[in-house]
C-alpha cells in the first residue's frame, strides 16, 4: 500500500478510543441489485479486537438495513479503517447517510482505495485487512441485561462479525494518540 507502512498485527494498541472516540469506517465491496459492482463505507463505534481461536481479530456489529451489511454478507474480506481527526464530519456523513442514496466517497471527500481487493479510504490514517471467520445475529432471548434492549426498538438486532485481522497499515508519517500505534 502506497504510503503506508506495515505493523505487526499484535502491536495493534488503544482499541478503545480507536473505536468508541476516534470511530471506524467498515469498508466492503459487492453487488448492487443490478449486479453492479459497489464499494461502500459506514461508520462504526461498537466493536473490539482481541485474540479468539489463536488469532488476532476484530469484532463488529452491522444492522440488517444497512446497505453495507449487504455487502459485507457478500465479501469475504473488508477493512476497519481510522481516519485522521480532521475527517470528523465524514465519520458523521458516513454513520446518517446511506448508501443506496448517495456516493458517501464522493460526499465524505474520501478516495476509494483497495489492497489485494480489499477496499478502504485512502485517507486513512491506520487500516485493518480482515477476513470473515464467523457470523450471527444478536437474539433478543439471549440478552441478560434486558436494559440493553432499549438498542433495538424495531427489533432490528445487529449480525455481529468476528474478523480475523491479517494486515495492518499505518499511514507514514501518521501521528497517534496511542502507544503501539
Amino acid at each position: 500500500m502506497k504510503g503506508f507502512h506495515s505493523l505487526p498485527v499484535r502491536e495493534l494498541d488503544g482499541a478503545f478510543d480507536l473505536i468508541g472516540k476516534e470511530w471506524l469506517l467498515i469498508t466492503a465491496s459487492g453487488k448492487d441489485e443490478t449486479g453492479k459492482e459497489i464499494t461502500n463505507t459506514m461508520t462504526a463505534s461498537w466493536g473490539g479486537v482481541g485474540i479468539l481461536w489463536n488469532r488476532p481479530v476484530a469484532f463488529c456489529f452491522i444492522r440488517p438495513q444497512r446497505y453495507t451489511f449487504t455487502l459485507t454478507e457478500q465479501a469475504d474480506r473488508f477493512s476497519l479503517s481510522v481516519l485522521p481527526e480532521g475527517y470528523r464530519a465524514a465519520l458523521q456523513l458516513c454513520g446518517t447517510r446511506s448508501g443506496r442514496d448517495t456516493d458517501k466517497f464522493r460526499e465524505a471527500g474520501l478516495t476509494p482505495s483497495e489492497h489485494l481487493g480489499v477496499p478502504y479510504p485512502a485517507e486513512a490514517r491506520l487500516v485493518l485487512v480482515c477476513r470473515k471467520l464467523y457470523a450471527d445475529d444478536l437474539k433478543k432471548d439471549c440478552f441478560v441485561d434486558p436494559t440493553l434492549l432499549g438498542n433495538y426498538k424495531a427489533n432490528d438486532f445487529h449480525r455481529m462479525y468476528v474478523i480475523e485481522i491479517e494486515e495492518v497499515w499505518e499511514k507514514d508519517g501518521a501521528k497517534s494518540e496511542h502507544d503501539g500505534i
